[in-house]
């Protein structure tokens, strides 16, 4: 099973997931593959990645996470001994996101919520210390408008690294790598 997993205020919609999408279909692996609509809560987006974790055989699952949603894909790889590929990752969202609270709106969806400090708190708990290199690949794009990509290529040392210079935080070249995240995860092609 791959699990994309989407970063802030975006969806199962998004390009990237897409992207993904199709490549496991062409495969003939389209129900390999899932990417849920994450809640805007950390803890409740969580249990619903726990919840299709559990419910495939683990030594089969792998997950891709964008963003926020590599942010994700670090803790649960920790605790489930899982292959992650992280895309741009957020590497301190509970920091990056403080002048986010307020009315948020979903890219993608249309819903509203309000983004509040306790979501801060929940990502924080999500925070992992340290990490198992060989369980990653990193991709990052180092015209990155969003985040960092210094602060990813640290905190991951050791892994597995695509360091790309220019680009974007949506890594709109990403179709280029899709052969590429798929080996890692382990999926034929």
């Amino acid at each position: 099973m791959l699990i994309y997993i989407h970063g802030f205020n975006s969806s199962a919609q998004s390009f990237k997931a897409g992207l993904l999408r199709s490549r496991m279909a062409a495969l003939g692996l389209g129900n390999e593959y899932a990417c849920p609509e994450l809640a805007h809560r950390p803890r409740q987006a969580v249990a619903q990645l726990e919840a299709l974790i559990m419910a495939s055989p683990r030594a089969a699952t792998a997950l891709v996470g964008s963003s926020l949603g590599g942010f994700y894909a670090t803790w649960l790889a920790e605790k489930y001994g899982l292959k992650a590929v992280l895309v741009n990752p957020a590497v301190r969202p509970y920091e990056l996101l403080r002048d986010c609270i307020g009315p948020q709106k979903n890219l993608y969806t249309g819903a509203e919520y309000e983004f509040t400090a306790q979501h801060l708190d929940e990502l924080r708990e999500l925070e992992t210390a340290a990490i198992t290199p060989e369980r990653y690949l990193l991709m990052v794009q180092t015209g990155d408008e969003v985040l960092d990509y210094r602060q990813a290529v640290g905190k991951y040392l050791g892994a597995k690294q695509i360091v790309i210079g220019g680009g974007d935080h949506g890594f709109s070249n990403f179709a280029g790598y899709l052969d590429t995240v798929l080996e890692f995860c382990g999926i034929g092609h």
